[in-house]
């Protein structure tokens, strides 16, 4: 940070949003990125005749990402929620392939 956004709390409070919106902006970028490795695994289970959801895997990934946010200073309660959120969204997308839904 330079002496002049130091000074001036606008600046600074400018700098600090333009780093939040480059962490949006690579954030949903790597949201694209899983969902186009869920749909080719919608579309597996759908071929072969697998459920849409895996319970134990979902739950493994729970205790995973919530040690995870723990080491990473985040509540861990939020990183679940978010899991949670996003995997019911795959599920849906999961159970629209098993339907004959192409998304």
């Amino acid at each position: 940070m330079t002496a002049d956004a130091a000074d001036d709390p606008i600046a600074e409070l400018a700098g600090i949003r333009q780093s939040i919106d480059n962490i949006d902006a690579a954030l949903i970028h790597l949201l694209a990125e899983r969902f186009k490795f869920t749909q080719q695994v919608g579309r597996l289970k759908a071929a072969n005749g697998m459920p849409p959801s895996a319970p134990e895997r979902e739950r493994v990934q729970v205790a995973r990402l919530r040690a995870l946010a723990e080491e990473a200073h985040l509540d861990p309660e939020f990183a679940e929620k978010w899991f949670t959120f996003v995997v019911a969204e795959v599920i849906h997308h999961h159970e629209r392939l098993a339907g004959g839904v192409e998304s």
